[in-house]
C-alpha cells in the first residue's frame, strides 16, 4: 500500500542531514503543459426575439448555431508550469497539489536522479487541493508517512521541493501554527466542501514548491506544501502544508474508489460560532464557560449524522473520536478523514453538561452511506443552483439552472462560460432543475448547454461540451 507508516520517534536534530537524505530522493519535479486551443462561443449573437422563442422555436438551430458563421472563434495560448510532487510508493504513485496539474494536457516528471517520465492523472480532489499521478517505473525511492497529529508547534521541519525551477532544494523552519484556514481552496462544484486545516511553518517556500514535501527530522512526510502568505507573490515568512493524515485518506480513496468518498456531519456553523469569538454575554446566554474550546452548532440538517447523534442547535462540538475541536478548520479536517459508513464518536456540550455519543454512522450528502460515483455533473466542475419561482418569473422563463461558480472541470477546460450563466437547455432537453441537467448529461456524451446571462439582456449563448472530456486546479 502506498505510503506505509514510518518511525514516529522524531528526535531534535543536531543537524538536518539525515532528514534531507531521506526526503530528497522521494521528491520529484513536475512540469506541465496546457496546449493552445480554439474556443467558440456565442457572445456575438445579439438576438431580439424572446428567450423562450429562441430556445424552443423551430428556427433555433439554424446555421449560425452549427458553425455557419455564428460565434466568435479565438485561441487560448499554450502554457507551461512547474511544481513538485512526492513519491509515495516504489511503483510510481505521486501525490501533489491539484493546482499543479489542473487542466494539464501533458504532465512530465523528473526524478532527483534526473530520469524523466510522462505521468498520467489518477485522480484529483479540488476540495483539499490534492491529486495523485502515476509514472511507469518500479523500485523508486519514496517517503514514509509520518503522523501529522503528532506535529507540535515549535517543532523543526524541512520543506523539500523544486522552487523557481531550481534543482531539489531543502529549507528548514519550525511549525508556527496548526489548523490554519486561509481561504484559498475551491469546492470543485460542491458548495461549502473546501477543506483547509494547514500546518503553518516558517520554512522558506516559493513558487514551484507546491506539491512538495514537508518532513519531520526523521525524514517522514508530515505534509504537502501548498501555499504561501505573501503580499508580493514571493516568500514573505509563512508557508502552509496539507496535513499528511488528511493526505493519506484522500490518496487511499482515489486509489480504491477513483474519487474521494467524503462524509458530512450535517451541521451548520458560523465563524462567530467559535467559542473563542463569542462575547462573555453570548457565552452566559448559552450557558457555556469561557474555558471551553469548541464550535457551536447553528443548525442541524435533517437525516444527517449529527441528527442521528441527537445534536441540536446551540450545542458545542468539542471532539470527534476523542480529537479536540477548538476551531472550525479542525472540525472540517477531522470529518474529512472519514467516509460514509465509518463510525465515530462525537463529544459535545449542552449547557455545561458534556456528552459523548459513540458509533455515530457517517453519511454522504444524500443522507445515506452509499459510495459516491463520479457523474457527468461532477465533471462539469461547477457550483450549480436552481432559480426560484420568483426569479424565473422576473426573467420571463419557466425555470433554469444558474452557474454560481466555475471550478476545475469541463466548463473551465472546454468553454468560456462565466459565473451567472443560466442554463435553459442541455441539448434538446429543457432544464429547470439540477437533477434534470444531470440526467441530460448522463444520456449524452456531446451536447450544447444553451442559456443566457440575465445581466446582458436577451442574448443567447451556447457552449459545446463533451462529457467524456477530462476534468481535473495555486502557489
Amino acid at each position: 500500500m502506498p505510503g506505509s507508516e514510518g518511525n514516529t520517534n522524531a528526535t531534535p536534530p543536531s543537524d538536518f542531514t539525515i532528514a534531507a537524505k531521506a526526503a530528497v530522493p522521494g521528491v520529484v519535479h513536475i512540469k506541465t503543459k496546457i496546449n493552445p486551443r480554439q474556443v467558440t462561443n456565442g457572445n456575438n449573437l445579439q438576438r431580439q426575439r424572446s428567450i423562450l422563442q429562441d430556445l424552443f422555436g423551430d428556427d433555433f438551430f439554424g446555421d449560425e448555431f452549427n458553425g455557419g458563421g455564428g460565434g466568435r472563434k479565438y485561441y487560448i495560448p499554450g502554457q507551461m508550469a512547474s511544481g513538485s510532487g512526492v513519491l509515495i510508493s516504489g511503483d510510481g504513485y505521486i501525490v501533489t497539489n491539484n493546482h499543479v496539474i489542473a487542466d494539464a494536457d501533458e504532465i512530465n516528471v523528473t526524478l532527483n536522479s534526473n530520469q524523466n517520465f510522462k505521468a498520467k492523472l489518477v485522480g484529483a480532489d479540488p476540495s483539499t487541493d490534492l491529486a495523485v499521478i502515476k509514472i511507469d517505473a518500479k523500485g523508486l525511492p519514496y517517503l514514509m508517512y509520518g503522523n501529522s497529529d503528532n506535529v507540535d508547534i515549535g517543532q523543526w521541519v524541512l520543506a523539500v521541493g523544486y522552487p523557481l525551477n531550481l534543482d531539489a532544494t531543502v529549507t528548514a523552519g519550525i511549525v508556527s501554527a496548526k489548523s490554519r484556514s486561509i481561504g484559498i481552496n475551491r469546492s470543485g462544484g460542491k458548495m461549502n466542501s473546501a477543506i483547509e486545516s494547514f500546518i503553518q511553518t516558517d520554512a522558506a517556500v516559493n513558487q514551484g514548491n507546491s506539491g512538495g514535501a514537508l518532513v519531520n527530522t526523521a525524514g517522514e512526510l508530515v505534509g504537502i506544501n501548498s501555499a504561501i502568505a505573501s503580499p508580493t507573490g514571493s516568500y514573505a515568512g509563512y508557508s502552509y502544508a496539507i496535513p499528511v493524515n488528511l493526505v493519506k485518506k484522500v490518496v487511499n480513496d482515489i486509489l480504491k474508489y477513483g474519487n474521494v468518498q467524503r462524509a458530512y456531519l450535517g451541521v451548520r456553523y458560523a465563524q462567530s460560532s467559535l467559542i473563542n469569538n463569542m462575547s462573555d454575554e453570548e457565552l452566559k446566554d448559552a450557558g457555556i464557560k469561557r474555558n471551553v474550546n469548541g464550535v457551536q452548532v447553528t443548525e442541524v440538517l435533517p437525516n444527517s449524522s449529527a441528527a442521528a447523534a441527537g445534536l441540536r442547535a446551540g450545542d458545542v462540538i468539542t471532539a470527534i473520536n476523542g480529537v479536540k475541536i477548538p476551531a472550525t478548520s479542525q472540525l472540517g479536517e477531522q470529518v474529512a478523514r472519514y467516509k460514509p459508513g465509518d463510525k465515530v464518536s462525537i463529544t459535545y456540550l449542552r449547557g455545561n453538561k458534556e456528552t459523548t455519543v459513540d458509533n455515530v454512522v457517517m453519511k454522504n450528502l444524500k443522507g445515506n452511506t452509499d459510495l459516491v460515483k463520479v457523474t457527468a455533473l461532477d465533471r462539469l466542475g461547477a457550483d450549480l443552483g436552481e432559480l426560484s419561482q420568483d426569479q424565473a418569473a422576473r426573467l420571463g422563463i419557466n425555470g433554469g439552472v444558474i452557474v454560481n461558480d466555475i471550478g476545475n472541470g469541463i466548463l473551465k477546460k472546454q468553454t468560456s462560460m462565466a459565473p451567472g450563466f443560466v442554463i435553459l437547455k442541455a441539448g434538446d432537453t429543457p432544464v429547470t432543475s439540477v437533477d434534470a441537467l444531470s440526467s441530460a448529461l448522463d444520456k449524452n456524451k456531446n451536447l450544447k448547454l444553451i442559456g443566457f446571462y440575465p445581466e446582458r439582456g436577451n442574448s443567447i449563448y451556447y457552449y459545446n461540451i463533451s462529457t467524456t472530456g477530462s476534468a481535473s486546479q495555486n502557489l
